[in-house]
């Protein structure tokens, strides 16, 4: 026979207390899983995709103009004097703009993008001024209506770029 006038209560044995943690614990993850799911946006299908569509395309198409057009860029980021120099390079002779926007998107936190906007110097070269540029991967992006130029940048590390068509 079990002699209970020497064993302890049951809240005072820990197994208890094992055992009752472990459904306590999905109750309490469950409801921050709610909240979660509740709160945060999931980034619902687009309800005119074929819009949508069609702008994809409309980037293709300036991935092809620049194709056709030999458009290239080599690109030098000098961050000790927050600038941005790009020299452009075109097979046919294109009247290229006295202005240019260049997107720095950063791949994984959109807060650190920015446009800069690259002015032709009277030699063709172009040149812009850059916010200080926190570490990571970057894309690059440059063009007008009619095409556009991508590449990639690394920091700390890449200097220089290079910036074609893309699928080139």
């Amino acid at each position: 026979m079990i002699d209970n006038k020497n064993s302890p209560p049951w809240y005072r044995e820990p197994y208890v207390w094992l055992i009752i943690l472990i459904p306590a614990s999905a109750v309490v993850y469950g409801f921050l899983f709610l909240r979660l799911a509740l709160v945060s946006n999931d980034g619902l299908v687009d309800d005119d995709y074929y819009q949508h569509g069609k702008e994809i395309n409309r980037v293709l198409d300036r991935d092809r103009a620049a194709t056709s057009l030999g458009l290239t860029a080599r690109g030098k980021l000098d961050l000790s004097h927050g600038t941005i120099s790009l020299w452009m390079h075109d097979g046919t002779n294109t009247k290229l703009p006295q202005e240019l926007t260049l997107k720095l998107m950063h791949a994984t936190r959109a807060g650190f993008d920015q446009h800069v906007v690259l002015q032709r110097s009277p030699d063709g070269r172009y040149f812009g001024l850059v916010s200080p540029l926190e570490l990571g991967h970057w894309y690059l992006q440059l063009g007008t209506k009619r095409w556009r130029l991508t590449g990639s940048l690394f920091l700390p590390g890449d200097a220089g770029f290079r910036l074609a068509p893309e699928g080139t």
